[in-house]
C-alpha cells in the first residue's frame, strides 16, 4: 500500500532513544550496571546447612561402625575415661551460652560487648581444644594409644575428627570478629549468624560423642 514504507520509517526513527527502557542491571540483589550481582543472605544459610549434613552424615558413619565394631568381638576392651572430658564438656557448653550473649550485644548495636563475649567463646574453644590434647596425654599414660584396642582406636577417631571440626569453628569466630565489614558483600550480623549455628551444631556433635564414648567404652 502507498505510504506504508514511510510511515515504518517514521516509526523507526520516532523511537530512537525511546519505547520502554531497561534497567541497568537487572538483578535486584545487584550492586549496579557494572558491578558483580550481591549473594543473597540466605544463601549463607543453605550452605552452612548443606554442610553440617554433610558432617552429620559423616559421623553418623563413624558412629554405626563404632557400634557395629563393638559388637563383633570380644576383643572391646574398657579404659580408664578421662575426667577432664566432663570439664570440656562444661566449657563448651558454656561456650554456647557466651556466643549467644555475643549476637545478642551486636543486634543492640553494642560493638565492644559483642567482641568481649565474641573473644570468650572463641578463648573457650581454644581451651576445649588444650583440654583435649590433656586427655589424650592421660590415656598414653595409661598405656592406651590409637592402636591398642578397636575402642581406643574409635576414642582417638571421634574425638580427633571433632577437634578437627571444631577448629574450623574457631577460626570462623576468628574472622568475624577480625574482618573489615564496611565492603564485604555479606553483612556481620549474618556472619555472625552462619558462625553461631556452626558452632552449636558442634557443641551438640560433643554431646553426642561424649555420651557415646562414655556409655560405649
Amino acid at each position: 500500500m502507498p505510504g506504508t514504507i514511510t510511515d515504518e520509517i517514521e516509526i523507526i526513527d520516532a523511537g530512537r532513544g525511546g519505547g520502554t527502557n531497561v534497567p541497568a542491571g537487572g538483578d535486584d540483589d545487584g550492586e549496579g550496571s557494572f558491578g558483580s550481582p550481591g549473594i543473597p543472605q540466605r544463601a549463607y544459610f543453605t550452605v552452612i546447612q548443606l554442610g553440617l549434613a554433610g558432617i552429620i552424615m559423616f559421623f553418623m558413619a563413624l558412629t554405626s561402625s563404632f557400634l557395629v565394631r563393638k559388637g563383633l568381638g570380644n576383643d572391646w576392651v574398657a579404659f580408664n575415661f578421662p575426667r577432664i572430658l566432663w570439664l570440656n564438656t562444661l566449657i563448651l557448653l558454656a561456650s554456647s551460652i557466651t556466643i549467644q550473649i555475643a549476637r545478642r550485644h551486636l543486634r543492640e548495636d553494642e560493638k565492644a560487648a559483642f567482641k568481649r563475649w565474641w573473644s570468650v567463646t572463641t578463648s573457650l574453644g581454644i581451651l576445649f581444644l588444650a583440654g583435649q590434647f590433656i586427655a589424650w596425654r592421660q590415656l598414653a599414660r595409661q598405656g592406651v594409644f590409637l592402636v591398642t584396642n578397636p575402642s581406643s582406636s574409635f576414642f582417638y577417631v571421634l574425638t580427633a575428627a571433632h577437634g578437627l571440626h571444631l577448629f574450623g569453628g574457631i577460626l570462623a569466630l576468628v574472622y568475624v570478629s577480625h574482618r573489615s565489614w564496611r565492603r564485604s558483600r555479606v553483612s556481620q550480623a549474618t556472619a555472625t549468624d552462619v558462625a553461631s549455628i556452626y558452632w552449636h551444631c558442634m557443641d551438640g556433635l560433643w554431646v553426642f560423642l561424649f555420651a557415646l564414648l562414655y556409655l560405649g567404652r
